[in-house]
């Protein structure tokens, strides 16, 4: 499988630096850089389609993104954005004050409003859903997207905290 993930554009939250999580948060307005960016990322996706299926998260950042690249989503619950609880709103800067270094080293020991071990779980139940897939358009979330790279990279997600994703980041991965 042939697993090409882009993360959404950004948010007002991004530019803060707020966690979002599972706040359903819009895109902001798409600046020349970001767009330029984009322009880049269709001459890879041309390269790389036709795509067997194109996904979103269920959160509007995502499927905007998608909008934006000019293709049509389908919702898929299993890439929503790791569920922050309480620090969702915050700064990214209180989760590691909280949790510094069991965040970057550790995360499935923690529990926030969902624990790391099910963003893990979903991660599987998504490669297990969509084994059958050839070539996979995605667009997603900084800490689903890190989750997966890690995931595919070391057989687990400990290392995910270690990956940086930029808003409107491109990668592709291939899976076994």
């Amino acid at each position: 499988m042939q697993l090409t993930l882009i993360r959404h554009l950004p948010t007002e939250w991004n530019k803060q630096q707020k966690l979002q999580g599972r706040r359903d948060i819009e895109i902001s307005f798409l600046t020349e850089e970001f767009q330029k960016g984009m322009d880049a990322n269709q001459q890879v996706l041309q390269g790389l389609s036709p795509f067997d299926v194109v996904l979103a998260s269920t959160l509007k950042r995502t499927q905007q993104t998608a909008c934006l690249y000019g293709y049509k989503c389908e919702p898929e619950y299993l890439l929503d954005e790791l569920d922050f609880g309480h620090f969702e709103g915050l700064p990214k800067e209180k989760l590691m004050l909280d949790f510094g270094e069991k965040w970057m080293n550790h995360p499935k020991e923690l529990v926030l409003g969902e624990s790391i071990c099910n963003l893990e779980a979903r991660i599987a139940l998504f490669l297990e859903k969509y084994q059958g897939f050839r070539n996979i358009l995605v667009f997603g979330h900084g800490s689903w997207i890190r989750a997966m790279i890690s995931y595919h990279k070391y057989g687990h997600i400990n290392q995910m905290n270690k990956i940086v994703v930029e808003n409107n980041a491109c990668i592709t991965l291939s899976t076994k």
